[in-house]
């Protein structure tokens, strides 16, 4: 399987790709991706991550077994904006807000998931549950 993120604009203080990222002093934004590679990015588990054209690229790896990419940094206020395109159905999504133990992570997914699937769903993993359901015709 090969998810593709199309990382359009992200402007935040939440998770950190660069050290050395562009700031403004007047949004206090800061792109979390540089676009060239994965510096200031921690990989998790087997699934391979890789920088193409300018993109975020996963792939499936050799167990099938779950995989992340993370931030080095943490962040308490951010806004997140992003594009995805998900080549095949799977299961994937966005957390935010959580922490990693080796491949378990524990806090919130906004999820990304085939049509009808809850794509801009907020799940707690180990948590709650689904907090938030978004389907086709809005939020539930």
């Amino acid at each position: 399987m090969k998810i593709t993120i199309l990382l359009f604009v992200l402007t935040i203080a939440f998770a950190s790709c660069k050290t050395t990222a562009q700031t403004t002093e007047t949004t206090n934004r800061k792109s979390l991706f540089n676009g060239e590679n994965l510096e200031g990015w921690t990989i998790y588990g087997t699934e391979k991550w890789y920088v193409e054209d300018g993109l975020l690229v996963c792939e499936s790896g050799p167990d099938k077994g779950y995989g992340y990419l993370g931030t080095n940094d943490h962040y308490k206020n951010f806004e997140l904006n992003l594009e995805f395109k998900q080549e095949a159905n799977g299961n994937s999504g966005v957390f935010i807000r959580s922490t990693f133990d080796g491949t378990k992570v524990s806090g919130w997914q906004v999820e990304v998931a085939p049509p009808g699937n809850n794509t801009g769903g907020v799940y707690e993993s180990y948590g709650r549950g689904w907090l938030r359901l978004k389907w086709a015709n809005g939020i539930v």
